[in-house]
């Protein structure tokens, strides 16, 4: 059997529920709505930890964050650690990466034959937390929200196209190569990742369409759990009730950034058919994690409700029928996958034990009962926090803050916390015994706590000389227009050009 070629599409804090795949009547995506049509979608699909690097570390290497110590946006990931690259190179597989992988460390290949981009943000320890003592944050504000719209030319919007451009001209490159081994390329945007902006052509898809606002509007303090209250606080949001306008606003730049999106991706699909490779190459569909997008007065993710957990994920294989999997999955699930489609169904890894499994293996014999994992260890924390979707439950568990279970199916917006309900005691025991089972809050807790400070150590000793930079092809002193942790993240974000309206 021949092997396919595998193109995994990646975007960034792209929410399920924005695409019509998942019950979205406003979206414009054809191109995403033609691949869920003509594929598979995997209904209940969640990462494992709702912040970039970390994500995806977990995905790229198919095990949980705490167990290969990618705690943070400034965790490195290790270089003994092999990803879905490696096991696909040897497997056959001529490897490439066009965008965003976030990877944290001297090491910005991890199994990639090639990179054909650089990397949007740093590659060093620039961004460690240190519980307890965050200091002034400056990578998440109002801004986000106030500061929406319309603009002509962003950071993000340079970089995607950058992305586009790569990721085409490699196609074509590879078509016209003697080496004949099939292709696995990763082509990773950061769209539609806050600040929400978008071009003028994009905006205009949603004239005149009723933008909704949250389904749960903003609420008092005494109605948020305590990673909220963190959250909010980190963010300046807390107590901060934005215009219905500004919030429309954000929402509508943030699906036009999606159908800016769907452009692209339908670039990368037209130049597959140019060069006779439709049939022959696996679609795979996902995101990082999701999206706040104003519910409960809460945006951009690192939290454990739907929004900021649950991601698209489509796929479309050689010989494979279009359908709905109900089965849940979760981001760690990939590698084996892509290895199920290289190697056939059933693939597991001879070399290590994984967290994921091979999804296809669930598509004629569903699992609604399968647990999903998840874990936040980053910053506005105090403690680890782990979650466990099984069945249409979910469990929330922390050191320092209360529990939280929730009944997705009676209770979709997560408004009613179970936990202290006497009557789901035995509900509670059994998870939190799980919890127990599966993670050592006290021996993980001390592991990031030493991490963070062995990083701000590291940190402390370039202000007496010269910094390094481990972003991919760069030079310390070269002059690139990527956020390299030097100045404020937020001035850089919203350096755009706004747009430049006629006079009348």
């Amino acid at each position: 059997m021949l092997k396919p070629n595998i193109l995994f599409i990646q975007v960034d804090q792209l929410t399920a529920t924005s695409l019509k795949a998942y019950g979205n009547d406003i979206c414009r995506a054809p191109n995403l709505d033609r691949l869920a049509d003509e594929g598979l979608v995997f209904q209940h699909a969640y990462c494992n930890f709702p912040l970039c690097s970390p994500s995806r570390a977990s995905m790229a290497t198919g095990q949980l964050c705490s167990k290969i110590a990618a705690y943070d946006n400034a965790a490195e990931l290790a270089a003994t650690i092999p990803t879905y690259a490696h096991y696909l190179s040897a497997a056959g597989y001529q490897t490439s990466l066009s965008g965003k992988m976030h990877f944290i460390g001297p090491d910005q290949h991890h199994g990639f034959e090639k990179r054909l981009t650089p990397d949007l943000y740093p590659a060093d320890f620039a961004w460690a937390p240190y519980w307890g003592d965050e200091g002034e944050r400056d990578t998440n504000d109002t801004r986000s929200v106030t500061i929406s719209g319309i603009c002509e030319r962003s950071m993000q919007i340079d970089f995607d196209n950058l992305v586009t451009y790569s990721a085409i001209q490699h196609l074509y490159d590879m078509a016209r190569s003697s080496d004949d081994r099939p292709f696995f390329m990763q082509v990773s945007y950061t769209h539609p990742h806050e600040p929400y902006l978008c071009r003028k052509e994009f905006w205009d898809l949603y004239e005149d369409v009723e933008i909704p606002l949250p389904d749960v509007p903003a609420l008092p303090v005494t109605e948020h759990d305590p990673h909220s209250v963190r959250l909010l606080s980190d963010f300046g949001m807390l107590n901060v009730r934005f215009s219905d306008e500004d919030i429309r606003s954000a929402r509508r730049a943030y699906y036009g950034s999606i159908s800016y999106l769907d452009e692209m991706i339908g670039n990368l699909l037209d130049t597959l058919e140019a060069i006779g490779q439709t049939e022959k190459t696996a679609i795979i569909f996902t995101s990082d994690h999701g999206e706040m997008l104003g519910e409960r007065g809460m945006w951009f993710k690192k939290h454990f409700y739907e929004p900021s957990l649950r991601v698209p994920l489509m796929m479309k294989i050689p010989g494979v029928a279009a359908k709905r999997v109900t089965t849940p999955a979760s981001l760690v699930d990939l590698l084996p996958t892509f290895m199920g489609i290289a190697k056939g169904t059933g693939w597991t890894s001879e070399v290590e034990q994984l967290d994921g499994n091979d999804l296809t293996t669930f598509l004629d014999i569903e699992q609604p009962d399968r647990p999903v994992f998840a874990e936040y260890l980053a910053e506005a924390t105090t403690a680890p926090i782990f979650m466990i979707r099984r069945g249409h439950y979910k469990f929330i568990s922390s050191g320092d803050d209360p529990p939280l279970l929730f009944d997705l199916e009676d209770d979709p917006q997560e408004r009613n916390n179970l936990a202290a309900d006497p009557s789901y005691a035995s509900f509670v025991s059994n998870f939190q015994s799980e919890v127990g089972q599966k993670w050592n809050h006290d021996a993980l807790n001390e592991r990031i706590r030493l991490s963070q400070r062995q990083r701000r150590l590291i940190l402390s000793s370039y202000d007496q000389g010269p910094k390094p930079r481990w972003n991919h092809a760069e030079e310390a002193t070269d002059e690139v227009i990527w956020y390299r942790g030097d100045g404020g993240y937020n001035e850089w974000a919203f350096s755009f050009l706004p747009v430049k309206m006629s006079a009348t």
